[in-house]
């Protein structure tokens, strides 16, 4: 409850029809679907209630404003066709209460037409409000958005769905979305959920390949386990960069396959030696390219038959051709059995 769940993965993995199944525009072969202890639809049971029965709101990935009706009409029109339809001061009151909770007040007269991207996206969410839901399934509905407005429609988003306290499930493909809005992940692919968690756990801890390499860009290193140290989540992998000492989520066998993932800014460089150079995660090799993008710098640096991609401060001047020194924390660098 009042909690922002995303569901996280590539199209045609199962996302939209299932916010669809929850809504009651789509009806399940299986399964039931429960909210907040209230069955809404159980194909055992034969139950369906009807999506305007269950009192949730949706915003759809085109908006679906009305064009005929200004932003006023528009939050109004859920209101006033509803069976127990409150009173015109109610109505008003209710409405001008959400414009305000999404910066929409003082456009309340203004031809829906005549608003820009970002407000037709707020005016949406004013509709879906209105009907104060128990649950607001949001679907896609900043992928119409350019990329600087989706950014800042993101911190929108977020402020509202906190201070109004919003029980929300939030559909996207959009990896920096769904890290930066919500409580927690789950990541499906093919019509499946592959693993649940908070931001940071789905990033910094992969449970398998997938994940790892659809949230975020990440290095794979194939290796097989040299030695497992029960205990402290820590065990030693041969790769072609040498033997790391890495993070183990789960009790790896020796000579079990797997796949380290290391996350670009977690492969440091410099250009002498590492201070705590005993040999641990540390090696040197030379800069086979790198490519300038403002904030930060990419790095390729081949080791055997691997490409390392790290990502660092524009600061590092190294020529491309030099030698460089890598390094990566033990921690940051996670065993994903193959």
């Amino acid at each position: 409850a009042g909690k922002l769940f995303t569901l996280l993965g590539p199209s045609g993995c199962g996302k939209t029809t299932t916010l669809r199944s929850i809504a009651g525009l789509e009806r399940p072969t299986a399964g039931d679907v429960r909210v907040d202890g209230r069955l809404v639809f159980s194909a055992e049971q034969g139950i369906f209630v009807a999506p305007n029965q269950r009192n949730f709101g949706m915003v759809f990935q085109s908006y679906a404003i009305w064009p005929h009706m200004n932003v006023f009409q528009n939050v109004a029109f859920p209101l006033e066709v509803r069976r127990q339809r409150p009173g015109k001061v109610e109505i008003a009151e209710k409405v001008m209460r959400v414009l305000a909770a999404v910066q929409l007040d003082h456009l309340a007269e203004r031809d829906a037409t005549k608003l820009s991207g970002g407000q037709q996206q707020r005016l949406a969410l004013a509709r879906a409000l209105v009907m104060e839901p128990k649950l607001l399934l949001l679907d896609e509905p900043l992928s119409n958005l350019d990329a600087k407005l989706r950014q800042s429609m993101r911190f929108e988003l977020k402020r509202m769905q906190r201070e109004l306290n919003l029980t929300t499930i939030y559909v996207t493909h959009d990896q920096s979305e769904a890290l930066a809005l919500s409580h927690e992940i789950a990541v499906m692919n093919d019509g499946r959920i592959v693993q649940i968690g908070a931001p940071r756990d789905i990033y910094e801890r992969p449970k398998n390949r997938f994940v790892a390499d659809f949230v975020g860009t990440t290095n794979f290193l194939d290796g097989t386990v040299a030695s497992a140290n029960a205990g402290n989540g820590r065990c030693q992998v041969a790769t072609a960069f040498g033997v790391l000492d890495v993070q183990c989520g789960e009790p790896l066998r020796k000579d079990a396959a797997v796949v380290v993932s290391v996350r670009p800014e977690d492969v440091e460089l410099s250009e002498q030696a590492p201070a705590h150079a005993d040999g641990i995660n540390v090696c040197a090799g030379k800069v086979a390219a790198k490519a300038f993008l403002g904030e930060y710098l990419d790095f390729q640096v081949p080791i055997g038959d691997h490409t390392l991609l790290s990502r660092v401060h524009p600061s590092l001047r190294t020529p491309v051709g030099e030698p460089i020194h890598i390094s990566m924390k033990a921690e940051k660098c996670i065993a994903i059995p193959n």
